[in-house]
């Protein structure tokens, strides 16, 4: 896996994410997020085919930080956006489920 991408725990995500610059998204379904998601998290659910092009309305110089409910699909998007030239990735270790 890239160098750019890496998995935190709650409490270095949640430091990281208070940097303004970085950009946050919550990669699962609308349905999940509905039910609750981080402050300021941006739904880009990476199982729908139209992932690839949501990816284009990020701000590519800027970091990324990702999550989903147990760290599966994050990981996964997060090696997507390292493919696309992202220049750091922050994964969520263990997703929403271990954020409380």
């Amino acid at each position: 896996m890239s160098q750019t991408v890496q998995s935190l725990s709650p409490a270095a995500f949640k430091a990281v994410i208070a940097d303004k610059s970085v950009q946050l998204v919550d990669v699962r379904t609308a349905q999940e997020y509905a039910q609750g998601t981080i402050e300021h998290a941006l739904l880009m659910d990476v199982s729908s085919v139209d992932f690839e092009q949501e990816i284009e309305k990020l701000d590519s110089s800027s970091p990324v930080a990702v999550f989903c409910h147990s760290g599966v699909r994050s990981l996964y998007a997060a090696t997507v956006l390292a493919e696309r030239g992202f220049p750091a990735i922050y994964n969520l270790t263990g997703g929403i489920i271990n954020w409380q």
